[in-house]
């Protein structure tokens, strides 16, 4: 049995890869082991040999498509040894690139899609953030995140 090699480029195709581990026969498990870790599985536990491989996968393609995330890394690196200190990052980050927000206002269901750009798409337009979708749905003024389930809502 053949099986694609990990060459996803966004985080939604490779959560599909993933998850098709559990659909393959062990020999074929241990020839994925093989030609990444470069000798057999240490044991022969399905669960532990399926997440190692998924792990590295994650590994190879995320390490080499994600310029954004090494850049960030490499700025707050550069931040931390010249000062010590670091300036906190934003809380709620925004989720995973491939990722179906998915919220339920006045009896109908929306959907949006989170983009690699750090955009998202609601109803084929594409939007620079989760409040101005939530507005466009509601016609008030609302918090993007806490309206997609994001936050929690209340004071701090």
């Amino acid at each position: 049995m053949t099986h694609p090699t990990p060459s996803a480029s966004t985080a939604a195709s490779m959560a599909a890869r993933i998850a098709g581990l559990t659909d393959w026969p062990w020999s074929d498990l241990a020839n994925e082991w093989r030609r990444l870790f470069g000798g057999d599985p240490p044991v022969a536990n399905r669960r532990f040999v399926e997440k190692r491989i998924a792990h590295r996968w994650q590994e190879i393609e995320f390490a080499k498509t994600n310029r954004a995330l090494l850049d960030r890394n490499r700025r707050r690196i550069d931040e931390l040894v010249a000062t010590g200190t670091l300036t906190r990052q934003r809380v709620g980050a925004v989720p995973v690139a491939g990722t179906t927000l998915v919220r339920v206002y006045a009896g109908v269901e929306h959907r949006v899609q989170v983009l690699a750009d750090g955009e998202f798409e609601y109803a084929g337009t594409r939007y620079s953030s989760l409040s101005k979708i939530a507005r466009t749905i509601t016609g008030t003024q609302w918090s993007g995140p806490l309206f997609f389930g994001l936050r929690k809502g209340g004071r701090r």
